[in-house]
């Protein structure tokens, strides 16, 4: 006789058996408790964020009159923006926003590159260095900058000292344009560069040994390494740090406005300094509105950009 065919809904010994979908009524109760969990976020942001950029947006294509009970909008149209393209000073606050968020990002790229490669090779005092690193990052902008007033100062100031030493008269720093943008920019360089190379430190460490040493089994140098093999490794990595740094450099205020307060003249003034003095020096609410809606619209188009690309990047690295 021959045996009994096996049922066919029995399993193998030791296989998991796949668990059973949850019932409908069970997600939608799941779904339900999300929502009633996460509305008090949802609730702040959209109070908090959403609600001001929408006012701001309407008030920016109307005409904002002030009065002794708030304020009334008046014409609807795109009065503010015309104004805004055909002004001088907007302009200006662009080319230097611009310029500044460009140089300030490609040099704490590189140096917050050069700094994470040294901390991924130490075996010891890791822990120390990068707590040493993030000091000048974990102080309050406005702080640092009041410390770098003091060396910036031609009257008291190391660094002014320092350079009078060389030029036998100690130089007025912030009291022209080219040394004012220098200025602020090696402020926020020696701040931000530890936040980017804590970053790229975090992309270093998940590369796997193991090509490093097919590189040097292939007879492969430091230099040839680095661009052959962790730099394109760490695109996606440095996709997030430009991202990251693209946003906080192009709304700069804090470190202008206690620096220079935008001077000399306007070389230095950015357009979140604009913004605020057209809005809350002028009294001009519209056109304030204007200028913080265009510089949001800026930020919006260049993050879609680096968002793109690093989808892009994913996606090449998934394909391989």
């Amino acid at each position: 006789m021959t045996a009994p065919a096996r049922p066919a809904s029995r399993t193998r010994r030791g296989a998991a058996t796949p668990p059973a979908p949850p019932p409908p009524a069970r997600a939608r109760r799941a779904s339900r408790t999300a929502w009633w969990y996460t509305a008090p976020t949802l609730f702040v942001v959209g109070t908090v964020t959403i609600a001001p950029i929408a006012i701001s947006l309407i008030m920016s294509f109307s005409e904002v009159r002030l009065s002794s009970s708030g304020f009334e909008l008046g014409d609807f149209g795109t009065r503010n923006y015309e104004a805004l393209l055909a002004s001088t000073a907007w302009r200006d606050a662009l080319a230097f926003t611009v310029t500044y968020t460009v140089l300030s990002v490609l040099i704490e790229l590189v140096l917050g590159v050069l700094v994470a490669l040294v901390l991924e090779r130490l075996t010891k005092a890791r822990g120390w260095m990068m707590t040493l690193l993030l000091i000048p990052w974990s102080m309050i902008t406005v702080v640092s900058a009041q410390l770098w007033s003091y060396l910036y100062n031609s009257a008291y100031g190391a660094l002014s000292w320092l350079i009078g030493l060389v030029t036998d008269e100690p130089p007025i720093i912030l009291g022209t344009p080219v040394s004012a943008f220098s200025a602020i920019l090696v402020a926020d360089v020696w701040k931000t560069t530890p936040f980017v190379a804590i970053i790229v430190l975090a992309g270093l460490v998940t590369i796997d040994r193991s090509v490093y040493e097919a590189a040097q089994m292939d007879g492969a140098g430091a230099w040839t390494t680095f661009w052959r093999i962790t730099l394109p490794l760490l695109r996606g990595t440095l996709a997030i740090a430009v991202l990251f740094r693209v946003l906080q450099a192009f709304g700069v205020f804090d470190l202008p406005f206690v620096l220079t307060g935008g001077g000399p003249g306007t070389s230095t003034q950015p357009l979140a300094m604009l913004g605020w003095k057209v809005m809350f020096q002028n009294l001009n609410m519209g056109a304030g509105a204007a200028v913080a809606a265009s510089t949001a619209l800026i930020v919006f188009v260049v993050c879609l950009l680096c968002l793109k690309a690093f989808r892009s990047q994913v996606a090449e690295e998934d394909a391989k």
